[in-house]
């Protein structure tokens, strides 16, 4: 069981001030406060350069979740994620706890004819089986949309900063 995850978003700023950003201890800051979800925070974070280093832990509250998956496992879904970044590609990982799942991936800024573009490309693989694929779902579904708060979350803290 895989299932893919492709996201790009789309900045009015230069793929330099995206990375920018991202060389910003300030940014990630608010970014976990501002689009983490309930109770994320920043586990731990390294700059030096270009070469970006942010383990941070992230939730999908159970509410929020299908009645299969839940009677699976119970509780909301705690994600620890890491993205590092190496000029302007990277990777990003992040595991569900309790939950064989994992999600892995490359990350790029490229520029593009009004901006930047921000693309995500993983795969999320959760090993349970019957469930595994609708727990895969759910898992893409709110990343997605957590993916698409932080890309414009980022172009705004960019037009602020």
């Amino acid at each position: 069981m895989a299932t893919p995850l492709a996201f790009t978003g789309h900045s009015t700023h230069s793929t330099a001030a995206v990375r920018a950003a991202f060389s910003n201890e300030q940014y990630w800051k608010d970014r976990i406060e501002a689009v983490g979800g309930p109770n994320a925070r920043i586990e731990s974070l390294s700059i030096s350069g270009d070469q970006v280093r942010v383990e941070m832990i992230q939730a999908i509250p159970a509410s929020e979740l299908p009645a299969q998956v839940t009677a699976v496992r119970p509780g909301d879904l705690v994600i620890p994620r890491t993205e590092t970044w190496n000029g302007s590609g990277g990777t990003v990982e992040a595991r569900v706890d309790g939950v064989p799942a994992s999600v892995n991936g490359t990350l790029t800024v490229s520029d593009s004819g009004t901006g930047s573009d921000y693309v995500v490309d993983a795969v999320i693989e959760v090993k349970i089986p019957l469930f595994g694929r609708k727990i895969e779902a759910a898992i893409q579904e709110h990343l997605t949309e957590l993916l698409a708060r932080e890309a414009e979350f980022t172009d705004n803290w960019l037009s602020s900063h």
